[in-house]
């Protein structure tokens, strides 16, 4: 009761609290008794439809003032069947039929005569007003006005994707440490390069950022900038991610290939895996991590470097 009363006191619109009846019926009298003698007209609508419009109000509330009383409804999209005991009866016509919504605006000397004429359980004020033969006009809404009864009734956010694309590539020499995915691997040669020379890493984030439509890793990581000389390519990464998620995306998953005649890389991928998707903050199922050889083609085939490819898919709730 005091949770009602703080959200009618946001209300700049004249409000009474009433306490509601057994059943709906019940509720609705109790809410047209507080009303008032000088209300002509009732609008009653569920608090389980939230997304009602202000076209569909005005649209329902003219509607009763034309034919005294009307309701929200929209055409029903699915086939409906009849059934009793699991065996179909029939199958009436969709053409005729309405899913009935709120509010439902009746004139309220045709409500009381409705109630003076029959009585029982209705699902609806409407059901009650066709029980005593009074015309109940239907104003067509809208799908949006959903009802929300389960969980499952609530609306899903829409989701907006990016696609990004990623390559980065480093010459192979000696005295350095060969850093892959944010694995050291033994070899004769590392690769060159201002930070550790993560050439798979430096794919993803390039990725990542493009993505994002936020540059790349060159322009936010100089290499001018003396901080960088010998950065860990992971902590990079990591920058990159918080960048990204900043503006509202998680990572749907990621693609990933490392071109390199030599060494073997397979027994260090799901390492690579893992670092990467703690990085990114999700799980390893979302991050694939290949590599193959170029046949002895070209800069990586003859030994001369390693590059990398990595393709991200970002998913933004909105």
């Amino acid at each position: 009761a005091d949770r009602i009363l703080e959200i009618c006191r946001s209300c700049t619109k004249p409000y009474r609290i009433v306490s509601g009846g057994d059943t709906r019926q019940e509720s609705v009298f109790a809410g047209i008794a507080a009303c008032g003698e000088d209300t002509d007209y009732v609008a009653v609508h569920d608090g389980a439809r939230p997304f009602v419009t202000e076209e569909e109000l005005n649209a329902v509330i003219r509607d009763a003032f034309s034919y005294g009383a009307a309701i929200l409804g929209v055409p029903v999209k699915d086939t409906v069947k009849t059934a009793e005991n699991g065996t179909v009866l029939s199958t009436p016509d969709r053409r005729m039929l309405f899913a009935a919504h709120t509010p439902q605006v009746f004139s309220v000397s045709l409500y009381r005569k409705a109630t003076e004429k029959v009585s029982g359980t209705f699902t609806d004020d409407s059901s009650l007003l066709e029980a005593a033969g009074i015309p109940v006009h239907l104003t067509v809404g809208k799908y949006s006005n959903l009802k929300i009864t389960t969980p499952e009734d609530l609306p899903r956010k829409e989701s907006a994707m990016r696609i990004g694309h990623g390559y980065d590539v480093h010459r192979l020499t000696e005295g350095r440490r060969l850093i892959l995915g944010g694995v050291e691997i033994p070899f004769e040669k590392g690769l060159l390069g201002h930070s550790d020379a993560d050439v798979l890493l430096h794919a993803i984030a390039d990725a990542l950022l493009g993505a994002a439509a936020k540059g790349d890793i060159g322009k936010m990581f100089p290499d001018t900038d003396p901080q960088y000389k010998g950065a860990d390519s992971l902590f990079l990464l990591r920058q990159v991610y918080k960048a990204v998620h900043e503006i509202g995306f998680t990572v749907e998953n990621i693609d990933s290939t490392v071109l390199a005649q030599a060494p073997k890389l397979s027994p260090y991928i799901d390492t690579m895996r893992t670092h990467i998707a703690n990085a990114l903050q999700c799980d390893i199922s979302r991050i694939s991590v290949k590599a193959t050889t170029e046949e002895k083609l070209g800069f990586t085939g003859s030994g001369d470097g390693i590059a990398a490819h990595a393709v991200v898919l970002l998913k933004k709730e909105v």
